[in-house]
C-alpha cells in the first residue's frame, strides 16, 4: 500500500512538471513577473493534463455556466485640490458609458470592463475624453486548443522621473494614454504517451502622449515610447517519467518586435533540452540546456547642429533614417539551468532555478499556495530581457481570465492589480513608466487574493529593476547600464453591506529610484473610499472620496483631495 501511494504522488508530481509543454517552452521569452518565474521550463504552475477527481470536482465548480453583462451610464461631479501648496481648487462634471462583463461556459471564459468618459472642465480645467478598459479571454475551439487574447487601455506616467499623482485626471503632465492588445491560439495536447505543445502570439501596443512631464532642472527626459509590433511562436514536445526514470522535452521558439521609435528591433530564438528526475513522492530535480540568439538594435536620433538629440513636440527622439541600426544587446551561444521542484500536495508547488543567460548568471523561480477556494498566494521571482511592448502583451498573458475589474473611484481608470478566485496579476512593473527602452528586467512580484466574513481583498507586492540597453556609439549611448529600481505595494478590499450597498477601499505606495545621473527620485501613495447603494432598480448613487501625494525629491511635491458625488444607471 506504501509503495503504491508513494508511486502516485510521484506520477501525480511528473504529470503537474510535464503537463502545460507550451507555456514552459512560452516563458523562455519573458522577463515580467506574470509568467511565474520566468524562463521555468518545463512550466511548474501549469495544470495538470489528467487531474485527479478533486482536481476535477474543483474545474467543475469554476466552470459552471455563468453570463453577466452589464452596460451602464453613469454621471458624477468630481472636486480636487492641492491641499499642500494652497493651488487651485478644480472641478468637472463627468459622463460615462461602459460595461463589465464575466462569462465563463464550459468552453469559454471571459472577463472584461470597459469605459468612455468626457469630463466637462469647469474654468481653468479643460475637456478631457478618456478611454479604459481591461479584458482577458479564453475560448476552447477544440480539444486542447484554445485561442487567447487580451486588450488594456489606460492612462500611465510617460516619464518616471516626472509627476506620479495617481489619479491622472484633466490635462495634468505627465500623462500618457496606452493601449495595448495580443491575440492567438495555443495548444496542448497528450498523444500516444507523448505531451506536445504550440502557440503563437501577436500583440501590439500604442502611447499618446497629452502632456509632457515637468522635470527637474538639470534631468534630461527619457524617451517616450511610440507603438510597436511584436510576434511570438512555441513548440515543445516531451513525456512523462514511466518508460524511462526521468521526464524529459525538447522545446523552440522565435520572437521578434518592431518599435517605431528610432526603428527599434528586437529578434530573438532559442532551441533547449529539459529533463525531470522525481527523486521522491514530492520533490523532483529540474535541468536544462540549450542555444540561444539574441539581437537588440535601433537607429541613432537625429541631431541639431550643436550635437543634441532633436526632439518632437511630445518629447521623443526623431528617428536619422540615414544611420545604419546599431546593436544595444548581442548574445549568441549556450545556455542552461538546474533547479529543484517541490510539489507536497495539490494546493503547494515551489520551483527554483539558477542558470546561464544573457552572459549572465540568472535566478527565477515560482510558488503558488491555494489555501481554499477562496485563497490564493502567488510568488514569481523573474529575469529577463524586456520592453514595454512585449512586457504588455506577456503581462496581459499572465492575468488570470476571470478577475473582478476594479477602478480608482475617482478618477475612473483600472487599478493595477485584479484578483479573483483563480488568483490574482499585477501589470504595475509594466504601467510605471512609458519609455521606449528595451531594458534588461529582475525583479519579483507577490499577490494574494482572498475572501474572509463578507470581505473580498487582494494585495500586490513587488520589486523591479530595470538595466536600460543602449548602443555605446550612438549619442544616446550614455543611457546604456542605467539601473532604475521601483518598489511597489497595492490593496483593495470591498463588501457588501447589505443587499442595496456596499463599501470598497484601495491604496498604493509606489517608491522609484532613477538611476540616471541628475535625476530625483520619486515618491508617491494614495488611499480612496467609495460608499454605493441602490435607490431603486438599477439606478446606484456613490459617494467618494481620495488623498494623494507625491514627492520629486528637492524639485516638486503635492497633497491631492478628490471627493466624487454620482448616478449609474446599469441595464
Amino acid at each position: 500500500m506504501r509503495t503504491t501511494t508513494t508511486m502516485r504522488h510521484v506520477g501525480t508530481l511528473a504529470a503537474l512538471l510535464l503537463a502545460g509543454t507550451a507555456t514552459g517552452a512560452h516563458a523562455q521569452f519573458s522577463g515580467d513577473p506574470g509568467a511565474s518565474g520566468a524562463g521555468d521550463a518545463p512550466s511548474a504552475g501549469a495544470p495538470a493534463s489528467e487531474p485527479g477527481r478533486s482536481a476535477k470536482r474543483a474545474e467543475g465548480r469554476r466552470t459552471q455556466r455563468q453570463v453577466d453583462v452589464s452596460p451602464y451610464l453613469e454621471i458624477g461631479q468630481v472636486l480636487t485640490a492641492d491641499l499642500k501648496n494652497g493651488g487651485d481648487v478644480l472641478t468637472y462634471t463627468t459622463v460615462a458609458a461602459g460595461v463589465d462583463a464575466a462569462i465563463v461556459t464550459r468552453r469559454a471564459e471571459l472577463s472584461a470592463t470597459l469605459r468612455y468618459e468626457h469630463q466637462f472642465g469647469w474654468g481653468s480645467q479643460g475637456d478631457t475624453d478618456v478611454i479604459s478598459g481591461l479584458a482577458r479571454g479564453r475560448l476552447e475551439v477544440a480539444r486542447g486548443l484554445n485561442l487567447e487574447g487580451g486588450a488594456l487601455a489606460t492612462r500611465t506616467r510617460a516619464d518616471r522621473q516626472g509627476a506620479d499623482s495617481g489619479l491622472f485626471i484633466g490635462d495634468a503632465s505627465n500623462v500618457a494614454n496606452l493601449y495595448s492588445v495580443y491575440a492567438g491560439p495555443t495548444f496542448t495536447r497528450r498523444i500516444g504517451g507523448l505531451d506536445f505543445g504550440a502557440g503563437y502570439r501577436f500583440g501590439y501596443t500604442k502611447v499618446d502622449v497629452e502632456e509632457p512631464a515637468i522635470l527637474a532642472p538639470g534631468s534630461q527626459p527619457q524617451d517616450i515610447f511610440d507603438s510597436s509590433t511584436n510576434h511570438v511562436a512555441w513548440a515543445s514536445l516531451g513525456a512523462r517519467p514511466g518508460d524511462l526514470p526521468f521526464g524529459w522535452q525538447v522545446s523552440g521558439g522565435y520572437e521578434r518586435e518592431d518599435a517605431s521609435q528610432l526603428d527599434q528591433r528586437y529578434e530573438g530564438k532559442y532551441a533547449r533540452a529539459d529533463v525531470t528526475v522525481p527523486i521522491g513522492p514530492t520533490v523532483a530535480l529540474l535541468g536544462g540546456i540549450g542555444y540561444e540568439d539574441i539581437e537588440i538594435g535601433q537607429r541613432n536620433p537625429l541631431l541639431d547642429v550643436n550635437g543634441v538629440p532633436v526632439r518632437d513636440a511630445n518629447g521623443r527622439f526623431v528617428t536619422d533614417k540615414s544611420s545604419p541600426r546599431q546593436l544595444s544587446f548581442d548574445t549568441d551561444g549556450l545556455i542552461w539551468d538546474a533547479g529543484v521542484m517541490w510539489q507536497p500536495s495539490r494546493r503547494t508547488s515551489l520551483t527554483a532555478r539558477v542558470g546561464r543567460r544573457y552572459g549572465d548568471t540568472i535566478y527565477t523561480g515560482s510558488f503558488a499556495y491555494r489555501a481554499d477556494h477562496a485563497t490564493t498566494i502567488q510568488i514569481g521571482v523573474y529575469d529577463g530581457l524586456s520592453s514595454l511592448g512585449r512586457g504588455l502583451s506577456g503581462g496581459l498573458a499572465a492575468l488570470p481570465t476571470q478577475f473582478d475589474p476594479t477602478r480608482n473611484p475617482i478618477g475612473g481608470g483600472i487599478n493595477p492589480c485584479v484578483f479573483g478566485q483563480q488568483g490574482g496579476g499585477c501589470l504595475s512593473n509594466q504601467l510605471g513608466n512609458a519609455t521606449s527602452a528595451q531594458y534588461r528586467s529582475r525583479g519579483v512580484q507577490a499577490t494574494l487574493s482572498s475572501r474572509f466574513r463578507g470581505w473580498s481583498y487582494g494585495v500586490g507586492v513587488g520589486y523591479d529593476q530595470r538595466k536600460l540597453l543602449a548602443p555605446l556609439l550612438s549619442p544616446i549611448g550614455s543611457l546604456n547600464g542605467t539601473k532604475d529600481d521601483s518598489y511597489y505595494l497595492f490593496v483593495s478590499a470591498g463588501r457588501q453591506l447589505d443587499v442595496d450597498s456596499d463599501f470598497s477601499l484601495s491604496g498604493y505606495l509606489n517608491y522609484y529610484d532613477n538611476g540616471a545621473p541628475g535625476t530625483s527620485d520619486v515618491q508617491s501613495a494614495g488611499l480612496s473610499a467609495a460608499y454605493s447603494r441602490r435607490f431603486w432598480r438599477s439606478l446606484t448613487g456613490t459617494a467618494a472620496a481620495s488623498l494623494n501625494a507625491f514627492d520629486q525629491d528637492g524639485f516638486n511635491s503635492q497633497l491631492i483631495g478628490s471627493a466624487l458625488v454620482g448616478l449609474r444607471y446599469n441595464f
